[in-house]
């Protein structure tokens, strides 16, 4: 039985797992997804929950604990500027793991960690980014490229 046996080894020590986590936690905030193991997706799990819900408070005291694990100052950055509010009136559940299958060259479980409406931020900056691109060319005076494919 594993009573009372917290947390993942992923087979290394501890050293190099916070360092694996802490590298991890940091992608998962600046990427916003990214595709990893099952078994490490889901350790790295708790630390990006925990590190939103000291956004969320965002006090002095917060963000220095979370730059003792974030390690770069851009994610601290946008952690407590873009999503400690964009996920401020939600309890929770900040994070989807989704499975991906096997990896093609060793065959291990993969898994694809993402913050949870990511896809909505991306696919609102991929709308406006192409409606730039037709307003462009529209100044231009010519036809978008979208449309002289079809």
């Amino acid at each position: 039985m594993r009573h009372k046996y917290a947390g993942f080894k992923l087979k290394r020590p501890v050293d190099s797992r916070n360092a694996l986590l802490r590298n991890l936690t940091t992608s998962v905030i600046l990427e916003e997804r990214i595709v990893t193991t099952i078994p490490k997706a889901k350790a790295v799990q708790p630390w990006v929950e925990k590190m939103i819900t000291l956004a969320k408070a965002d006090t002095l005291h917060s963000r220095r604990q979370a730059a003792a694990v974030l390690l770069t100052p851009a994610s601290v950055k946008k952690l407590f500027d873009s999503l400690g509010t964009r996920f401020g009136q939600r309890n929770g559940g900040y994070t989807r793991i989704t499975r991906l299958g096997p990896r093609k060259g060793d065959g291990a479980e993969v898994a694809m960690i993402e913050l949870v409406g990511s896809e909505l931020v991306k696919r609102a900056a991929d709308r406006a980014k192409r409606r730039e691109e037709r307003l462009k060319a529209q100044r231009e005076g010519r036809e978008p490229e979208e449309e002289k494919e079809e």
